[in-house]
């Protein structure tokens, strides 16, 4: 089972609790995430092919052109390269808050931080069953309460979001733990899985 996560060593890496969520897929380290290195982020952690690349395509065509440096770039001449999607579709780790969707929980702020206090809301709202791990109906009520109005990709990124996190991690009953759910926002727990499914795979090859 997952315990504790990381959310205490921002100031050792600086890096925001949303850049420490993305870049376990950042493989090379580089601070640019390709869509290759998505899916072996996925695979990593123990989804099958077809999910990594459907994932890895929906997520860096969804980040890319948002996270882009040509947003820091003023003059004509780059105006044609901000009417068009960066080549390969990279994601740019220092810019990843500004791939923040609506209708999310807003734990992470503006700037990619975490907020604590909104963390603690999750459950204090709609841990109803037990205060320290959500049921899956209870995930449902949390992201039909989160929803903007007419914010549809929004509806749909969250849903997509929760739902990877509650096939990954989701307990032996059903519940999502509220460490393994802090886990997820600053990338503890998809270190955690990788070091399981790589233990897991090398039990099998004996």
């Amino acid at each position: 089972m997952f315990q504790g996560s990381k959310l205490g060593h921002h100031q050792m890496s600086n890096m925001s609790a949303l850049q420490q969520h993305v870049a376990f897929f950042d493989r090379n380290k580089d601070g640019i995430i390709y869509p290759w290195e998505t899916y072996q982020g996925f695979q990593a952690i123990g989804f099958n092919m077809i999910i990594s690349c459907l994932s890895a395509a929906v997520i860096n065509m969804a980040l890319s052109y948002s996270t882009s440096h040509v947003h820091n770039h003023g003059g004509i001449f780059k105006l044609w390269q901000s009417l068009l999607p960066p080549l390969f579709f990279p994601i740019y780790v220092d810019n990843i808050q500004r791939g923040k969707h609506g209708s999310d929980s807003e734990v992470y702020d503006s700037k990619g931080g975490f907020d604590s206090a909104k963390f603690d809301a999750i459950f204090s709202k709609y841990a109803c069953t037990y205060p320290d791990r959500l049921t899956y109906a209870e995930m449902q009520a949390m992201l039909k309460g989160n929803r903007d109005v007419n914010d549809i990709s929004g509806w749909i990124a969250a849903r997509m979001e929760w739902s990877f996190l509650y096939k990954l991690a989701k307990s032996k009953e059903g519940f999502l733990e509220k460490e393994a759910i802090r886990g997820l926002y600053d990338g503890s727990l998809f270190e955690y899985f990788e070091k399981q499914h790589s233990a897991s795979a090398q039990a099998q090859l004996r």
